[in-house]
């Protein structure tokens, strides 16, 4: 028997424009989802995780991943009620567990979930994509966050190219570069600049070897339970995979994953390998990773990225970009056929193309660019298992 990833898709509730009528026709059987309506460090209860799971199953798909449980600044952070918080997410794992949905998706990025600094960027062929620019991130950090020592963070270069792009910025040009920044996660409340600010100052004194102690003491006692209740962990990678704002990044590299993955040594702690995230950084062997990672991996995201020399990237084609996805999907199928186990993945982001240019859609999550991305994988998966 030959063991496929799960396909999935995401969806991010009743008021996506992508229904889930839609998602039943490109094929995939397993959602994605979350209760965005949640506060962070609140808890799931049992009746809001059934109403939609049953949402879900009406239209014959299955609630497969849960994408995320959004972790409090304060269990990041250790600080303030964090021990409290912890309690409650605890019994969002049990809840979720209960509720038989196997996989919680989470992350333990500082303030920004993801971050960008366009999402229209237009390709050659007329679609349009996600793009990170470093120019326009300091910019955004220099002039209209205002960080204090933000000029810290970049070269000389990166600080007089940010400089002649915010004189030449218009107001509206400016207030898009914010909005985009700090967009979030769709379905979340939106923070103003003040709000970030507030939040970046809780990380002051906390460094990369803190915060990897935060995330250690925070995974010991979770994945406890999760592999008590018999679900399982996937911490998604930081994105982009390298300190920005001067934020601390702990879970961008192989040797991040290797110091929790040892240090949490629990059945239920594992990783949702993201590729689009940790393709952004030139040092990572994306292939080598899954390959080390292995049975640790429990959940999948793929996609790609086309890096500049100077860092800058865009989201590219799933086949296209710097990622071999062609390697890296047949890793992960050598993984599944040695665990005995079928790991579900999604068709992460996707162009906004053809008629979704018409629509209003979540930024990466059109409908018609995952469509794409979804068939591509599927029948490279199925050359690679027919190779055999």
């Amino acid at each position: 028997m030959n063991y496929k990833m799960l396909q999935t898709w995401r969806w991010f509730g009743p008021s996506d424009p992508v229904t889930l009528q839609d998602i039943k026709q490109t094929g995939a059987t397993g959602i994605v989802t979350a209760l965005h309506q949640v506060p962070h460090g609140e808890i799931w209860t049992k009746e809001e995780i059934k109403k939609r799971k049953s949402i879900v199953e009406k239209e014959g798909l299955k609630w497969s991943v849960v994408e995320s449980i959004t972790v409090h600044e304060d269990i990041k952070t250790r600080s303030g009620n964090y021990k409290k918080y912890i309690e409650k997410y605890k019994t969002s794992i049990r809840n979720v567990a209960a509720s038989g949905i196997p996989v919680i998706t989470y992350n333990f990025m500082p303030v920004n979930d993801w971050t960008r600094t366009s999402l229209d960027h237009k390709m050659q062929d007329g679609s349009l994509a996600l793009y990170f620019n470093w120019i326009d991130l300091a910019v955004f950090d220099l002039f209209i966050l205002k960080r204090k020592s933000a000029a810290s963070s970049y070269s000389r270069d990166i600080l007089k190219k940010a400089e002649e792009r915010f004189k030449n910025y218009s107001k509206k040009e400016l207030e898009d570069l914010a909005g985009v920044v700090m967009f979030g996660i769709p379905g979340e409340k939106k923070i103003t600049t003040s709000d970030m600010l507030k939040k970046l100052e809780l990380y002051d004194d906390i460094n990369a070897g803190a915060l990897r102690d935060n995330l250690c003491g925070f995974q010991k006692e979770i994945s406890t339970v999760a592999e008590e209740c018999g679900v399982v962990l996937a911490i998604h990678p930081d994105d982009p995979p390298f300190p920005i704002l001067g934020l601390p990044r702990i879970v961008s590299s192989m040797d991040d994953f290797d110091y929790f993955l040892n240090k949490v040594n629990n059945k239920a702690n594992g990783v949702c390998f993201c590729t689009g995230s940790l393709g952004a950084s030139a040092g990572n062997d994306l292939t080598e990773m899954a390959k080390r990672i292995g049975e640790k991996i429990h959940f999948v995201h793929l996609r790609n990225v086309t890096k500049d020399k100077e860092g800058n990237f865009f989201e590219a084609d799933h086949l296209g970009g710097d990622n071999d996805m062609y390697s890296i999907v047949k890793e992960i199928t050598a993984i599944q056929q040695k665990t005995k186990k079928s790991i579900p993945f999604r068709p992460d982001h996707g162009h906004q193309m053809l008629d979704d240019l018409n629509k209003k859609t979540n930024p990466g999550y059109s409908a018609i660019g995952r469509l794409r991305g979804l068939a591509e994988i599927r029948g490279l998966e199925m050359g690679i298992l027919g190779s055999k």
